[in-house]
């Protein structure tokens, strides 16, 4: 029984609480019999709040009897990703640096949930700061794949995607800077919506950029993805990104129908730029043969190359990481995961005028993209590649090698949604992604929503199995740097006011031929009025 209680969506729950059909007590005391049963071998929590869930379970019964039923979220079991602020529970960024941090109030996001009536189960596994690998040389081990748990979740909402993968909560939140909601959607085959900059407030999260951060909803249908976000979006002067605009209904928009609809597919991303394996490629087809027998109109549209926006979001978003992190870098940096480390530290390399050049040519790449927005009402392009790779395979210096999927649409700041369109061969989630122009998440989770129920993926929940101890696959040692990259090194650690370990050191070299290209593609002779993606204009009060 409790299993079939936890495979219920977030609206189907609802439906019955409301009716007065079910209580939210079993809910959570279902949620959590499923926890004890299967978590241990998925390692999707950080912190369980288990007898605050039962007590605000209890509550939420209380006053639904009394008839004051708050909406679709009431009495909801639900998870953050533990860079969201609770007032007097752990927020640790799954990291040594906060190992002991309680918080005294709770973010933006964590307070809406709560006044919509949901209920937190507990904080969720992440990548440490939600930026680096799967790392076993934290606090808490990472995240597990409950498609099979020997597998990745994908990064950095790791414990969010596992979770509702599972059915350990109806929903997570997760944050996605370059994808990292989006990708353990993606390789958990769960939906997860990056909303538009600026629609849901950051406030109270943990920064890892703050040009790229977004926060949104994980969860296992597009209409819960909806019922959530609805929740969630709304101004907030607490964010200073934060846009005034008032959110239309979402859940309405849900029709099932895309006659019509414009869809632009962006093929050269997964066929072109970083070329994917046949079962992406033929679970896209399949998709797109979907959206197309639903009467859209489907056609090939282009974007820049893929590597173009990581360069941008790169050279931008590790600088403002580094920036937010240098006390402690400099301080203590072995407190911090290596593979952390190997991601933050290279950014000393990168200077003041690259983080300018990467700003202006953000602000080219949007102006660019509205000619894509009249012409199509959606764009559609290839989820984070799938299958997810096993465990303790990751390499840190991937990151800095080739660029991601998922980040085009962090630097172009629309909302993106990711979704399953399928399995592998080995029983693994594969995904598509939905994107659409600023503040439209209502066309993107149309679509979305149309395709999923014109497709059987849905009925498909993962089959928990015990995990096996994870072999780490130990990095191949850094090539020994040449005397040019060795000097270029030397100077940036020197100037940043870092103390490094010979290890550390040596993975800021081997980076800095990447670093360098990165930025060196962005240095052209610009004309003087091209200003910085992050200018802004104040209003008269």
């Amino acid at each position: 029984m409790s299993e079939e209680l936890c495979a219920l969506t977030i609206a189907e729950t609802a439906t019955l609480i409301e009716r007065r059909e079910l209580s939210p007590v079993t809910v959570v005391e279902a949620c959590l019999e499923r926890i004890e049963a299967i978590g241990p071998h998925l390692d999707a929590f950080i912190t369980l709040t288990a007898e605050a869930a039962l007590t605000r379970a209890r509550a939420a019964e209380t006053e639904i009897a009394a008839g004051d039923y708050l909406g679709p979220l009431h009495g909801i079991p639900f998870g953050l990703k533990d860079i969201y602020n609770t007032a007097g529970i752990l927020t640790s960024a799954h990291s040594r640096i906060l190992i002991d941090n309680i918080p005294d109030r709770d973010a933006t996001t964590t307070a809406k949930l709560y006044a919509a009536g949901g209920i937190l189960l507990g904080k969720l596994a992440t990548h440490e700061f939600a930026h680096g690998g799967p790392s076993f040389d934290l606090p808490w081990p990472p995240a597990r794949n409950p498609w099979n748990p020997d597998h990745a979740t994908g990064g950095s909402s790791s414990g969010s995607g596992a979770a509702v993968a599972a059915g350990l909560v109806k929903g997570a939140l997760g944050s996605d800077t370059g994808g990292s909601i989006r990708n353990p959607a993606c390789l958990c085959g769960i939906v997860g919506l990056k909303p538009t900059y600026g629609l849901v407030s950051r406030a109270g999260v943990i920064a890892n950029s703050y040009t790229f951060d977004h926060c949104g909803p994980m969860t296992w249908s597009v209409e819960d993805c909806a019922i959530m976000l609805q929740a969630l979006a709304g101004h907030d002067p607490a964010d200073p990104a934060s846009a005034t605009v008032t959110p239309p209904d979402y859940r309405a928009a849900l029709t099932g129908d895309i006659r019509g609809l414009r869809i632009g597919v962006i093929r050269h991303f997964w066929e072109e730029d970083l070329p994917a394996n046949d079962e992406v490629r033929a679970s896209m087809e399949a998709a797109l043969d979907v959206l197309h027998g639903l009467g859209a109109s489907v056609e090939e549209a282009r974007m820049r190359p893929m590597q173009d926006y990581y360069d941008v979001k790169v050279t931008i978003a590790e600088s403002e990481l580094f920036a937010i992190h240098a006390s402690e870098l400099s301080a203590r940096p072995g407190d911090f995961g290596a593979d952390f480390r190997g991601r933050v530290l290279p950014a000393c390399l990168i200077t003041g005028a690259d983080y300018v050049n990467a700003q202006r040519e953000r602000r080219v790449m949007l102006a660019e993209m509205e000619s894509l927005y009249e012409k199509y009402d959606v764009l559609v392009t290839a989820g984070v590649y799938g299958p997810a790779g096993r465990l303790g395979v990751h390499q840190t210096v991937g990151f800095w090698q080739k660029p991601s999927i998922a980040t085009p649409f962090n630097v172009t700041g629309g909302p993106a949604l990711a979704q399953c369109v399928g399995f592998s061969e080995s029983g693994l989630p594969l995904s598509m992604q939905v994107v659409g122009r600023p503040f439209d998440e209502v066309t993107v989770l149309r679509t979305a929503h149309a395709y999923e129920k014109a497709t059987p993926w849905r009925d498909n929940r993962p089959v928990v199995k015990s995990a096996n101890p994870i072999v780490e696959t130990q990095p191949a040692p850094p090539a020994l740097p040449g005397d040019k990259d060795r000097a270029r090194a030397s100077a940036a650690v020197t100037r940043a006011g870092l103390s490094l370990s010979e290890t550390d050191f040596l993975q800021v070299c081997e980076a800095a031929p990447y670093v360098e290209a990165m930025v060196g593609r962005l240095r052209r002779k610009r004309d003087y009025g091209e200003e910085p993606g992050n200018t802004f204009t104040l209003e008269a009060q």
